[in-house]
């Protein structure tokens, strides 16, 4: 059964994939009040980080498949973000309908997760989880290189509870998760507070475009594995972005359940709520972000995307490392419930069991 293009966590339905009718008659947005501040000037930040340098081996043959496409999509961010909408959701399908190997993981994951949803439904979800990715690499794209196209698009709830931990002299640690909105999440929190953010290095050439892109939102980016750094801003009192949600083993983590399947967890803001002052521990809360409007933007309008921040974390980390973890997944569940699309149930997040590799995806 062919499932339709657009869901609706709500209300699922079926949407037109005809391009908008704006590629033929051009409408501009609503103005912005003059006066206004824009993205950009409104961008709280701890320190200015500079940026790396360019290497000699970028320009490597193994690395021109990545020039291409940098080559082909930068371009696109300066065409309004209604077209980029558009292009952004046919990358998506395009990606669904090809890359068998990632969608197959994701109708698995979302299988395992939502087992009481007909399959047709569940079809219709992944499709959606492409499609919204598909429009987050145009939203991290503009985030970086055109942050004031989303001035005037973004409310937030919680606010008050990081707040008063940083009156408290206190850092806090702000648990995320991979949503396909990407770094404009990142973009989006630093028009109220500045942040830190930690990441994981893969390839080189990669690397060094997004900690450059992400010189621009972030105040400190820190390796995974360098604790001295982030030490340093734990005792300086920085918010820290850390997303726990992905499967690394059990190296490092214990078995708990996510979306009701037992699932690899990795356990390190325990140890991170540990450090730094004993009188003023790092407070641990939860952050939601999600675009609120739908794919195919209306024409005339602008995006709208909502932050969330959890009250703090009681009494965590407790003796119980296993009760941790659960709690920080159904912290974690319950966001990613406000709409199961925008989260990237391509990564095989149960790859791993109590034994080692399951064959789940096999």
């Amino acid at each position: 059964m062919k499932a339709p293009e657009q869901y609706d966590p709500s209300k699922p339905s079926s949407k037109s994939s005809t391009p908008p009718q704006s590629m033929q008659q051009s409408a501009k947005s609503p103005a912005i009040p003059v006066g206004m501040p824009t993205i950009t000037q409104n961008h709280k930040r701890t320190t200015q980080v500079e940026k790396k340098p360019f290497q000699w081996q970028f320009l490597l043959p193994k690395y021109w498949g990545i020039w291409l496409l940098l080559v082909v999509f930068l371009p696109m961010i300066y065409l309004p973000l209604r077209w980029q909408f558009w292009l952004g959701r046919k990358l998506g399908i395009l990606i669904y309908k090809t890359v068998g190997s990632r969608r197959r993981d994701t109708l698995i994951n979302l299988k395992l997760a939502f087992p009481e949803k007909p399959e047709a439904e569940r079809e219709l979800m992944a499709k959606q989880v492409f499609v919204n990715q598909g429009i987050g690499v145009f939203e991290t794209l503009c985030a970086w290189f055109r942050p004031d196209v989303f001035t005037r698009t973004v409310s937030i709830s919680g606010l008050q509870h990081l707040v008063n931990a940083q009156n408290e002299n206190r850092s806090v640690i702000l648990l995320g998760a991979h949503y396909t909105m990407l770094d404009l999440g990142g973009m989006l929190c630093t028009q109220f507070f500045p942040m830190d953010g930690m990441y994981r290095q893969n390839n080189a050439l990669l690397d060094w475009f997004v900690y450059n892109g992400r010189s621009t939102i972030l105040g400190k980016q820190i390796a995974s594995r360098d604790m001295r750094s982030f030490v340093e801003s734990i005792k300086a009192g920085h918010v820290i972005w850390y997303s726990p949600d992905q499967d690394y083993g059990l190296k490092q983590g214990v078995m708990a359940p996510f979306f009701g399947v037992p699932a690899a967890t990795i356990t390190a803001s325990r140890r991170m709520a540990k450090l730094g002052d004993k009188q003023h521990p790092p407070a641990l809360m939860a952050l939601h972000t999600y675009r609120q409007t739908p794919d195919n933007l209306p024409s005339g309008k602008r995006p709208h995307y909502h932050l969330t921040i959890t009250p703090e974390l009681d009494n965590y980390p407790s003796n119980d490392e296993v009760a941790d973890a659960t709690r920080v997944n159904e912290v974690l569940e319950g966001l990613i419930r406000i709409d199961p699309t925008q989260w990237m149930w391509f990564h095989r997040r149960f790859k791993n069991g109590p034994d080692g590799r399951t064959d789940i995806y096999k």
